[in-house]
């Protein structure tokens, strides 16, 4: 109790003075050490015990400079140390009594000696001259309150204490690491020289058991040294700011200062901006994988530009940057902006319907099923509702930002998973990628999982903006030494060298349709080399050669006049492409048929692959044939119509299930033993195509061909291809350079001549079903009409062509009806074209092919096909359409294109000499 009576007293007399704005100096005060038993006082508790800040904090004008208390203070402790040689620097911190951590003087602590740096902000402080202990022998230990510039106004909380002691902190380390300026180190001096004793620093965070170390006091000679060093040091320092920086310095700040000079917010990225810079204007660095917003933003950019042109600088711009800063992304972009996951013949598809993807959309927004499609249903567009839905989402924590690559290879695992909890799976693979998308990632997320972009960018653009990309940022396998190849050319120059470089390009895809093997070859070998390294190979299918139509056998000879051509019979049946790998020998278990579409029809036919010895003779090793399979009679020796062989099984038929017998018909021959063929002349293919294969009847046959020279003799072999269940007469240059297989073509160097082709519209058309009329009379309960669409792909639109209601038997309407159910869809989609007038009873997905023949074509203003090409406000419609038969080898891109119908409506009579300008479509389809 005696102990406490002190303590409280002295704690009164303190508040006291603070009160009354007066200095006092306590030099009587002894305080014996505090022992209960064992335990001892914490210098915590005591510390605790003298700081309470009063209610009204009252300011404090300092009267005396801190320096000369300091002084006075440092004066008064040297008197009564024991020892004069141990100094101890002066902390800034906070000072706090310090408990003894045994009876023995030994383990106290000295007071604090200021730097003479002055301490704003802070609280008053209670110093003390020393342990209890020594304050016990020594009467001269005085207790001195500090006086503040800023003293506080505010009550501190135990949370302010805190903040405070890490601002102490912070501001020590500072200070610690701050080099010593020559004032500082003069004044050091000046210090040292004086009789006075530099009492040693106690840290207020030590542990009240810690022992503090005294550190012995330099002498004069040492001090004037590391003065004088300090100033060597600092002009040593100043001279290196001076002259520059060390070279690995210069070098990091290069680098820095390129990559700010690179990144650009993602946000920010404009592959439209005009003067387009390959690096400095993209928004990554290089080697860092291409973002997926920079992706979005490109198709973004393309969607809102309806000139192709600017299409193919905006995609150019992109690919320019991902050749220079990371090309390993170049192939995943490229199928990204063609919406493809692989080669055709890899058959892999996302498979996956709308309303899992509407599932995936809501269970990631919280949104409910009927929610999603009513937005849907309002917004035209499932990509347009789930970005939407996305925008307004908010996360607890952003996940990673999305790569181009990732992607893509989510996207192909989405494709390669099958089973039964496949759906489950695919969903929760997209529900991870949707959450993750940021801006307009995730409108191009979802419709790349819907198959279909709609940003009217055609494989024949991407290829063409590949081609302009490389002429002005040409690859190197060790990176991009030029980044704008075009100055210091022309534009006739630059112009020439970007036809150069996209005729090589389609040209070499054309033969090897695999953007992998392209890409890769073009960024090691360059783009004058891709002939040499991508060549046309068995087991790798090329696009086929197509036939441009003709209304008579004297636009024959108009368009072969003089030349020297072959007449063959046009079968009734499914184009198959024969593919046999070989070396030394054919490996016949590796043969494969590929469709038009380059689809692997192989499980489709292996009869046709069980008879495949017998075609081949002992002189082929591997070879590539251009065929025509063909339902046919073995019985009668007869062919059947196409209708029959769209019976079959399309996969894994087996071949004892097999009631469609085939003849396969083969007419050109493209590789043989190692060697490709596309550039012979067709005289040339045929003779080998005879000399090193056989004919078997009823399977192998090489197709009925006749040398023609005149009209009449033409018009004699139509008419027997006709008596032969044929459908006309496909008519080819023999000789001369036309004579070539203009791979992925609708050359005019092949004519197809059809018996329907004599009258009329000239040809027939494939079209797209959108819509379906409710029948009436005998026809209800099923459709009685169908809305029918051309495909545009300039903009990726179906546009209405006509509509047709003739030509269908009742058993095709019910056939029709049935299998239509299953493409019935709520709203039209957003990429249909059509004229309110003609809206049907039920919308239909774009997914069947059909074939009709038509009177001839006319201008309307009610369709939509081909509007704006011939008349501002008018399309092009059919008159008198009728129903010819479903094409299931042919997908709705494949379907009639509106600059075919175009081309058609020219060529009638009635038109034929307005002043319309014709475009030449001898290109790549």
């Amino acid at each position: 109790m005696g102990i406490l009576s002190k303590l409280i007293s002295c704690r009164l007399a303190i508040l006291s003075l603070h009160l009354n704005n007066t200095s006092l100096k306590v030099s009587t005060l002894v305080l014996p050490p505090i022992t209960f038993g064992v335990r001892k006082m914490s210098q915590k508790s005591i510390t605790s015990f003298f700081k309470i800040t009063p209610k009204k904090p009252v300011e404090i004008k300092q009267e005396k400079n801190e320096d000369q208390d300091i002084t006075n203070n440092e004066s008064s402790s040297n008197e009564n140390s024991p020892n004069n040689t141990k100094t101890e620097k002066r902390s800034s911190k906070r000072p706090r009594l310090d408990s003894s951590g045994s009876e023995s003087p030994s383990a106290s602590a000295s007071p604090q000696t200021n730097s003479g740096k002055k301490n704003k902000g802070k609280r008053q402080r209670i110093e003390s001259s020393g342990s209890e202990s020594e304050a016990q022998a020594d009467s001269g230990a005085e207790i001195k309150i500090l006086k503040s510039d800023n003293p506080p106004k505010t009550y501190n909380s135990p949370k302010s204490k805190k903040a405070n002691i890490k601002k102490e902190v912070q501001s020590a380390k500072k200070k610690e690491n701050k080099s010593p300026s020559p004032k500082k180190n003069k004044i050091a001096v000046k210090e040292e020289k004086s009789p006075k004793n530099v009492i040693g620093k106690t840290s207020p965070f030590l542990n009240s058991n810690a022992t503090v170390k005294k550190e012995r006091s330099p002498s004069p000679d040492v001090i004037k040294s590391t003065v004088l060093k300090n100033k060597e040091e600092l002009k040593e320092e100043k001279d290196v700011k001076q002259n520059g920086l060390l070279d690995k310095d210069l070098e990091a700040s290069k680098v820095n200062d390129e990559k700010c000079k690179i990144l650009v917010a993602e946000v920010d990225y404009n592959p439209a901006k005009s003067k387009y810079h390959p690096i400095d204007d993209a928004c990554w660095s290089k080697g860092q994988a291409v973002p997926y917003l920079a992706l979005a933003k490109t198709l973004e950019a393309i969607e809102g530009t309806s000139a192709r042109l600017k299409m193919v600088e905006i995609l150019s711009n992109y690919f320019r940057s991902v050749i220079a800063l990371t090309p390993e992304d170049l192939l995943p972009s490229i199928y990204m902006c063609l919406n493809q996951l692989a080669p055709a013949y890899h058959s892999l598809e996302l498979g996956i319907a709308e309303t899992y993807l509407m599932k995936a959309v809501g269970q990631s927004t919280g949104r409910s099923l009927a929610q999603v499609r009513a937005a849907a249903r309002a917004a035209g567009d499932l990509a347009a509702a789930a970005a939407a839905a996305r925008h307004t989402q908010r996360t607890l924590r952003a996940p990673p930002p999305l790569a181009a690559r990732h992607v893509f290879a989510a996207l192909q695992d989405v494709a390669a998973m099958t089973g039964q909890a496949s759906v489950n799976k695919k969903i929760a693979k997209i529900q991870t990628l949707f959450v993750a998308c940021r801006h307009c990632e995730a409108k191009y997320l979802i419709r790349s999982l819907e198959g279909k972009l709609r940003i009217g960018l055609a494989e024949q653009s991407v290829l063409q903006a590949l081609a302009v990309a490389t002429a002005t940022t040409p690859p190197h396998p060790q990176g991009v030494t030029v980044l704008d190849a075009s100055k210091g050319l022309s534009t006739e120059e630059f112009k020439a060298r970007v036809d150069e470089h996209a005729l090589i390009i389609k040209t070499t895809y054309c033969e090897c349709p695999d953007y992998g093997r392209v890409v890769a070859a073009l960024l090691q070998h360059g783009v004058p080399s891709l002939p040499l390294h991508c060549r046309l190979e068995p087991g790798t299918p090329l696009k086929p050669m197509l036939a441009h139509p003709t209304r008579g056998v004297h636009e024959i000879f108009d368009r072969f006049e003089g030349e020297q051509l072959t007449c063959e019979w046009k079968y009734d049946g499914e184009r198959a492409q024969l593919h046999v790998p070989g070396d030394a020998a054919p490996r016949l278990h590796h043969a494969a048929v590929f469709s038009r579409n380059q689809e692997n029809n192989t499980t489709k036919y292996p009869d046709v692959l069980r008879r495949l010895p017998s075609l081949l003779k002992p002189s082929v090793t591997s070879c590539v044939l251009d065929c025509e399979a063909v339902a046919y009679d073995v019985a009668n020796k007869q062919i059947l119509p196409f209708q029959v062989l769209s019976t079959r099984k399309r996969k894994d038929a087996r071949e004892e299930d097999i009631k469609v017998q085939v003849c396969v018909f083969v007419f050109d021959l493209l590789y043989l033993n190692g060697r490709s063929l596309v550039r012979e002349h067709l005289a040339t293919r045929r003779q080998l195509l005879r000399e090193h294969f056989n004919q078997v009847p009823g399977e192998w046959q090489f197709a009925t061909s006749k040398d023609c020279s005149t009209m009449e003799e033409v018009q004699q072999f139509l008419d027997e291809a006709i008596r032969g269940s044929c459908e006309g007469l496909m008519v080819k240059m023999l000789t001369g350079d036309n004579s070539r297989y203009d791979i992925a073509r609708r050359s005019h160097n092949w004519l197809k001549l059809k018996k329907d082709y004599l009258e009329g519209c000239g040809d027939s058309l494939d079209v797209v079903v959108i819509g379906g009329y409710h029948g009436k009379g005998k026809r209800a309960g099923v459709f009685g009409g169908f809305l029918l669409a051309c495909y545009d792909p300039d903009t990726e639109e179906y546009q209405s062509l006509c509509k047709i209601g003739t030509g269908f038997s009742d058993d095709d309407l019910h056939k029709l009806s049935t299998a239509l159910k299953e493409h019935v869809i709520d709203a039209p989609r957003n990429y249909y074209r059509f004229d309110a007038a003609h809206r049907p009873d039920v919308w239909l997905a774009a997914a069947c092919v059909w074939e009709v023949r038509c009177a001839d074509l006319s201008l309307s203003p009610a369709h939509r096909a081909a509007r704006g090409r011939l008349h501002p406000d008018k399309g092009l419609s059919l008159r008198f359409p009728r129903f010819i038969r479903e094409r299931d080898d042919k997908t709705p891109e494949q379907a009639t294109s509106a600059q075919q119908i175009v081309e058609m409506y020219l060529s009638q009579d009635q038109v034929k000499n307005q002043a319309a300008k014709q475009t030449s479509h001898d290109d790549f389809y």
